[in-house]
């Protein structure tokens, strides 16, 4: 017997509880707005990565791992939403391929090939998913303001990306008076949208925006359509694409990243639960999802892709539509797993112009950027907390600027290619070290007057 839309059960109301049903036709384009805010960012690492490897993959080989990886990222989405064992969080979490994994496995692409980069990704997934089952062994030197201030870093890191987009991404005509008039109509689309729509379609902002930006570039000839039907229709993922083989300097310098995204995270998930469910996170929910962070990586390891972890842009989206119902996000990663199996799907969304995506997120980047602030301000700012963010977020922020990188020069290439241009992984080291070594009450004490 099937339910009806009127069941009290089934209700647009449960849009923004965790659970809860909601109308098939009206859950699909919230779940489609999280799948374009995320496709184009999670096929660009696969091609950097894939590109830089020696020997070069073949243009067959990249366009079959890009595929696996919208596969491998609905799985990943389907395990954090619907916890295995004590591998998920249960929570609204979006995962896709990681940008903060390209610096390590492009270099190690390049110095031992794409199967040491498969073999690494799948031992540095092991090792994240045991990290996270025994979290409560760690997590509290991982304090409120560490995470306060790891997802602050996270959206400043996320600005030039955003910009980068905006601008038409890596492409000869970026900062084009074509790209920058897309994108600012795609942004003020979004932004009008937010102040005159009302009811449960004021959340769909960043898909309105997507869809006229979209028909925009359409219309000025940036969408190439020739390649949606070159790949067939139908094709099924393929398991062990490439053979792993093992270096232990591979995965040594890809396991210190790994720790790097734990951290990201768990800023990522904090951040999340507190926008989105105004409350704070549960010791459970942080270690299934760190568990289903790593062993997710591991999975697209075995379709020959790179590590999967929480997208940034989808927790941006979350504090934005406050939609955080587990069904709704969940037809989106049937959405990444039917992208998975019929490759025009895929290549659909793959013609999204960067410039058109720039024009949604870099509003949702600022979001996070709020949202680590927001984060702070609850901690409460005492001298120890100041000191800890101020001094964290300084060092981070100033030592990978573009034009300071050259500070990293006296240390050897491994800490230069993890820390050089990685702006979370600095702050997040700074700051677990502050937490540690500074007393836990710095603040001014007022010496009594007899």
């Amino acid at each position: 017997m099937s339910v009806k839309s009127s069941s009290p059960d089934v209700s647009m109301e449960n849009i923004y509880k965790l659970d809860g049903r909601v109308p098939v036709a009206k859950a699909i384009p919230f779940g489609l707005q999280h799948v374009l805010a995320m496709f184009v960012a999670n096929l660009s690492p696969m091609t950097i990565i894939a590109a830089a490897a020696q020997p070069a993959l073949s243009q067959q080989e990249v366009a079959m791992l890009i595929q696996n990886a919208m596969f491998a990222a609905g799985i990943a989405t389907m395990i954090q939403l619907y916890p295995l064992w004590k591998i998920g969080s249960k929570l609204p979490i979006v995962m896709g391929v990681s940008f903060t994994f390209v610096t390590i496995l492009s270099t190690v692409g390049a110095n031992y090939g794409y199967p040491t980069v498969i073999g690494a990704v799948l031992v540095g997934g092991c090792f994240e998913g045991i990290l996270g089952l025994l979290a409560k062994y760690w997590k509290k030197i991982v304090s409120p303001i560490v995470a306060a201030t790891v997802v602050t870093s996270i959206g400043f890191s996320l600005f030039t990306v955003g910009a980068r987009s905006f601008g038409g991404g890596y492409a000869e005509d970026f900062g084009s008076a074509e790209n920058l008039a897309i994108a600012s109509l795609t942004l003020i689309v979004c932004i009008l949208w937010s102040i005159f729509v009302k009811g449960y379609l004021k959340q769909l902002s960043v898909l309105a925006g997507l869809i006229v930006g979209y028909v925009c570039a359409i219309i000025v000839g940036k969408v190439d359509y020739t390649q949606i039907f070159s790949k067939g229709l139908i094709s099924l993922p393929h398991i062990l694409p490439v053979m792993p083989k093992f270096n232990i300097g591979a995965i040594l310098s890809t396991c210190i990243i790994f720790l790097v995204s734990a951290t990201e995270t768990i800023g990522d998930t904090t951040a999340m639960v507190v926008t989105g469910l105004n409350r704070e996170i549960t010791e459970k929910e942080i270690s299934g999802s760190l568990a289903c962070d790593g062993f997710a990586s591991s999975i697209s390891a075995l379709f020959g892709c790179c590590p999967v972890t929480s997208f940034s842009q989808n927790v941006g989206l979350i504090a934005m539509t406050k939609v955080v119902n587990r069904f709704t996000i969940a037809t989106g990663a049937m959405m990444m797993l039917l992208a998975g199996l019929l490759p025009p799907v895929g290549q659909f969304f793959a013609s999204l112009p960067q410039c058109v995506l720039g024009g949604c997120t870099i509003m949702m980047f600022g979001t996070i950027v709020v949202s680590g602030m927001q984060m702070i301000a609850s901690c409460g700012f005492s001298q120890r907390n100041i000191v800890i963010a101020s001094l964290s977020l300084a060092i981070g922020i100033g030592f990978t600027y573009p034009t300071e990188v050259d500070i990293w020069k006296i240390f050897p290439e491994m800490v230069r290619n993890v820390f050089g241009a990685n702006v979370v992984a600095v702050v997040f080291v700074v700051a677990i070290i502050l937490n540690l070594i500074l007393p836990k009450n710095m603040d001014i004490q007022k010496l009594s007057v007899e």
